[in-house]
């Protein structure tokens, strides 16, 4: 019976969460708010089909680890260093205000201390999912006010991490040894984890990775991502005694710096977004909107300090330290909101016995509304900057006009003195059409699946990407949003039409070459957005052609007529000739 309640489980909060998600993604809201309705739809405080939460809580705890663990493969300290003139104070000045708010907010209903401080904490960490989302749709990502949010973002994820080593220490009721100490054991512990998966990440795993690498097999590289995220989540907490959650992180990080950071992240994440949404359905289930009802003072006050108090304290701090006006209400709408790391550390509060229902339905309904809200508070941002415009003083006080960008410059302009191509494969074909380009001060980068060709590329002084180019993250990382061209020179790619496409849609311009080793495949090819198409058997029977063109004594010009029409007739790829 308890086998069926868990498929029954897992296949209705799914089922749940993917209409409620494509319902709020038709209506422009991130699909999370869909997850958390989904949770409340499928949880014992609304009529119909009861889930069982005991079940869905724990196979929402793999989601907390693969969350936490590409928290960390994704986590780039370049990104933090370049903005780290306003993101390190103003995520910590921000993430203080937002705190002590929330525990004086707590304390003035009736509150402990501690009840306070953690349910502060949780509204003071925004949503990585909901900002990335919020700036890729309104291309702001990679704009100066998208990197600083980022960084900021993750200084505030560093900031939950320490939290989930500190708060056992501090508030575990079951602990009989004095706070210093727990504290100093605490932070003995996660020193040895660190030390150990920093000697075990520059010595075994890559050695591990490299042997899956080298089979060449997608679903033993996936297995082995996942056992090596799991294992040390798991270990983390039965040798060292500290949180899983950090584990994962630590393991995401040793993963992370290696070669094999992009593909990991192209293949075995999206387990984790899968296991995820279980994690949010798992939250909505414990909100009670009748217990809302009780004390709406509580989640007034919650939703100021997300909506009001935290832009105020970010844009105020960018403000300072003179940067734009649009740039600084960019990045302090894009952060106020909470997410998956609040209900993390609520999770952590209740297990504790710091936090109970209430502040769970608080910080439940908190998010549900901030993610509806901002978006649309992001698309305010034009207009606002505009109407300032136009009252002089008030613009000359609140926009700064000078250059800011200092150590921040992601702004300026990059050199773009030769063209770029990527190259998908690296036999004997791309390597000639590689070197070819490079004489001719064309740019190629090459996407490789074998680990071993792409180190050969770098150690020459070439540009190599490892991983499988039908993922959108391989081939952006190639460049392909830049590129000129992407060339295809391995015949008989499987995944060749969906390279293509996933092509076009980061790169609408891009000419698209593409070698097929059959004529059968020509015209799939050409469906899915490729321009031009080589066969293979088309190549032989043109060679043939003109071999005996020539021997009968065709002119050059008679020669090119017949292959051009030839070719067209293949391949379907015209070709001007000579009158």
């Amino acid at each position: 019976m308890h086998s069926y309640d868990l498929i029954l489980t897992l296949t209705s909060g799914l089922a749940v969460a993917l209409l409620f998600g494509y319902l709020t993604h038709r209506l422009g809201l991130s699909p999370i708010v869909g997850y958390l309705m989904a949770g409340i739809c499928v949880g014992p405080y609304t009529p119909g089909y009861v889930a069982d939460s005991h079940l869905a809580e724990q196979m929402a705890e793999i989601g907390v680890i693969l969350l936490m663990f590409g928290v960390g493969l994704q986590f780039h300290l370049e990104e933090l260093l370049a903005v780290r003139r306003v993101a390190v104070p103003g995520a910590l000045a921000q993430s203080g205000a937002a705190t002590a708010l929330g525990a004086l907010l707590a304390v003035s209903i009736g509150w402990s201390w501690s009840s306070g401080l953690v349910f502060g904490m949780a509204l003071a960490v925004a949503s990585t999912v909901v900002l990335i989302r919020v700036l890729a749709d309104k291309n702001d990502l990679h704009t100066r006010a998208g990197h600083i949010a980022v960084g900021w973002l993750v200084v505030e994820d560093l900031l939950t991490v320490l939290a989930l080593v500190l708060l056992p220490a501090l508030f575990d009721a079951r602990a009989s040894v004095p706070l210093w100490w727990a504290l100093l054991l605490t932070l003995g512990k996660v020193g040895a984890l660190v030390a150990f998966t920093a000697v075990i990440g520059t010595r075994a795993l890559p050695r591990l990775l490299d042997h899956v690498a080298h089979t060449r097999s997608r679903e033993l590289f996936t297995l082995t991502v996942l056992v090596i995220a799991l294992g040390i989540a798991v270990g983390s907490a039965l040798v060292f005694s500290v949180s899983m959650a950090l584990g994962a992180f630590l393991a995401g990080l040793v993963v992370g710096r290696s070669e094999y950071s992009l593909r990991a992240a192209s293949e075995a994440l999206p387990l984790r977004d899968a296991f995820a949404v279980l994690f949010f359905v798992s939250v909505g289930m414990l909100l009670d909107p009748r217990a809302l009802l009780a004390s709406p003072m509580l989640l007034a006050g919650a939703l100021a300090i997300v909506l009001v108090a935290k832009p105020a304290v970010a844009f105020g701090f960018a403000w300072i330290l003179r940067y734009p006006l649009k740039v600084s209400l960019s990045v302090a709408i894009a952060l106020a909101q909470i997410g998956e790391f609040s209900f993390i550390l609520s999770s952590l509060g209740r297990e504790l016995g710091v936090l109970d229902a209430a502040a769970t339905n608080t910080l439940v309904a908190t998010s549900i509304l901030s993610i509806v809200l901002n978006p649309l508070l992001y698309g305010a941002v034009d207009p606002v900057e505009r109407w300032v415009s136009r009252r002089p003083r008030l613009w000359a006080r609140l926009n700064w006009t000078s250059d800011t960008t200092g150590e921040d410059g992601h702004d300026a302009a990059l050199p773009d003195a030769e063209h770029q191509a990527v190259i998908v494969g690296y036999g004997p074909t791309g390597r000639t059409i590689a070197r070819l380009l490079r004489e001719n001060e064309i740019r190629p980068t090459v996407v490789e699946l074998n680990i071993d060709t792409v180190r050969a590329i770098r150690d020459d002084g070439g540009s190599a990407i490892y991983g499988d180019a039908s993922n959108p993250d391989t081939l952006s990382a190639a460049g392909i949003a830049k590129a000129d061209t992407l060339i295809l020179s391995s015949s008989g790619m499987a995944s060749g039409p969906d390279v293509i496409r996933t092509a076009r849609a980061l790169n609408p311009r891009i000419a698209v070459l593409v070698r097929a080793a059959y004529l059968r495949e020509v015209d799939e090819l050409r469906a899915a957005g490729a321009d031009t198409v080589f066969s293979g058997e088309g190549e032989v029977a043109l060679a043939f052609t003109e071999h005996m063109l020539e021997r009968l004594g065709a002119t050059a010009e008679q020669i090119e007529r017949e292959r051009a029409r030839a070719r067209e007739a293949l391949t379907g790829n015209a070709t001007t000739v000579p009158a």
